[in-house]
């Protein structure tokens, strides 16, 4: 019966993988560029993919390296909007900045396969292949402009500390490996359940923290304002989402599944990190005068309020966290199709005081930016408003009121520079006389603003989604 699983549950891994290379042979054999193609075809892939997520069949193969249920889905669905619309975005910015190579759609293809691998991994061993497979791909993403000494530096910082951190995962996975004997989610699920000795504990922390530097959680987050900035821009909303989305529900599976049992060990840890993150988020991005600068410190507190989500340890608590990345998701992408939008005669503008006066010349880019901005602040009855609704309840209700408190005062503090962007565009003078933006550009800010203006009006999908996700996890 096993056997008779495999080849619908690898459906979209292999269709990513063999349509992945077909995409580097028809690149490398082709003497024009065929950039565009390349990323057509792969935001299409993108989309059969998520129909063959839907039809993969909920299972455990290959003796649980491979697991697939409905937690999996909702985070790979999550993946290929990340990815697809940073694809999307990528389309005529790249061309403007002279990078319009066909590796970048192919190496995102391929950073996609190791995040399902990622989400997906029902053992140590498969969960550090999916990890390293998407790494690789994201440290050439972050220096694709070779010619740019920031893109070039963004790339050699991202490497440099992404390797620090899969050498403390690996370290991790040791350690586990060496005092529980297994690197078998199962399996160590039933080891765990009586007490855990010292090393044991020990190997999680340092799982815990190389997954936190994916994340960007505080104090694990010196790669991201440097990276961020330093990237091309679609690569930057490619970082803010879909790795992102892939890295927490791998640290959720991880820490609720084989590690559930001692979840006393390592809950105060997470509340730790989000209490910092949250903190760090809203006081460092106060002073930024770069838009991509404060949205790194912004995915910082973002990244610290959804693992609120993880600190409850409950469905509830898994849920929220779900719903809060679906949302983050949404916000973040809109906001980068609205950065990739400031470019005045032909060259791309990342100060937030070059927005003074939009308002007037772009009522509609300003209004798309403006909804974005206040949904990111929590403000109702915005989408951003029941992601932080939902993770607080969870928390209230596992009986970490404290945290919730944190994570209320912060989002107050946030809003400051969130609304700071708003009296820029509406209350400054000025002339920002920026050029027309693509029209995959406007498509994913239009999008992005109207889901999330109008998700008072349709939560019910996403949350009955979530709450399916959560428990099948935790059932």
């Amino acid at each position: 019966m096993d056997g008779l699983l495999i080849l619908p549950s690898l459906l979209p891994e292999l269709a990513l993988a063999i349509c992945g290379m077909a995409l580097l042979v028809i690149g490398v054999l082709s003497k024009a560029n065929v950039f565009a193609l390349v990323s057509y075809v792969a935001v299409a892939l993108f989309a059969a993919v998520g129909v063959l997520v839907f039809l993969a069949p909920t299972c455990e193969i290959y003796g649980g390296l491979f697991v697939t249920t409905d937690f999996t889905r909702f985070a790979d669905v999550l993946v290929l909007v990340g990815a697809g619309a940073a694809l999307v975005l990528s389309l005529d910015y790249n061309v403007r900045e002279d990078i319009a190579r066909f590796e970048f759609p192919v190496l995102v293809v391929f950073a996609v396969l190791g995040m399902f691998f990622m989400i997906s991994a029902g053992d140590l061993m498969t969960l550090y292949l999916g990890f390293e497979l998407q790494s690789l791909a994201m440290y050439i993403c972050a220096a694709i402009a070779r010619d740019s000494l920031r893109s070039t530096e963004a790339g050699l910082k991202y490497f440099v500390l992404g390797a620090l951190a899969s050498g403390l995962l690996v370290y991790g996975i040791s350690l586990v490996y060496g005092f529980a004997g297994t690197t078998d989610f199962v399996d160590l699920a039933k080891t765990l359940s009586g007490t855990p000795g010292y090393g044991t504990v020990i190997g999680i922390v340092f799982v815990l923290v190389g997954l936190a530097f994916k994340i960007s959680a505080a104090p694990f987050h010196m790669w991201t304002p440097d990276v961020y900035e330093g990237a091309p821009t679609p690569v930057t909303a490619l970082f803010g989402t879909a790795p992102k989305v892939a890295a927490m529900a791998l640290l959720i599976s991880v820490m609720l599944g084989p590690f559930g049992h001692v979840v006393g060990q390592w809950q105060a840890l997470i509340e730790i990190l989000s209490v910092i993150s949250m903190c760090l988020g809203c006081l460092a991005a106060i002073g930024q005068k770069n838009i991509k600068r404060l949205m790194a410190y912004s995915s910082i507190g973002h990244m610290g309020y959804a693992l609120i989500g993880l600190a409850a340890g409950t469905v509830a608590g898994v849920q929220g966290t779900l719903i809060y990345l679906s949302i983050y998701i949404v916000m973040s992408l809109g906001v980068f199709a609205c950065i990739i939008a400031m470019r005045r005669k032909g060259i791309a503008i990342e100060t937030i005081a070059d927005l003074a006066g939009l308002s007037t010349q772009r009522p509609g880019f300003a209004a798309a930016l403006a909804v974005l901005m206040w949904a990111m602040a929590g403000i109702p009855p915005l989408s951003g408003f029941f992601g932080k609704l939902y993770v607080f309840s969870a928390a209230v209700s596992a009986g970490l009121t404290p945290l919730a408190v944190i994570g209320v005062l912060t989002t107050v503090v946030a809003a400051f520079y969130y609304l700071r962007v708003i009296k820029v565009m509406y209350f400054d003078a000025g002339t920002p006389d920026f050029d027309k933006s693509a029209i995959g550009v406007r498509l994913v800010m239009t999008v992005a603003a109207l889901a999330t203006a109008l998700f008072v009006f349709m939560p019910g999908p996403v949350v009955a989604a979530a709450a399916d996700a959560a428990k099948a996890l935790m059932g």
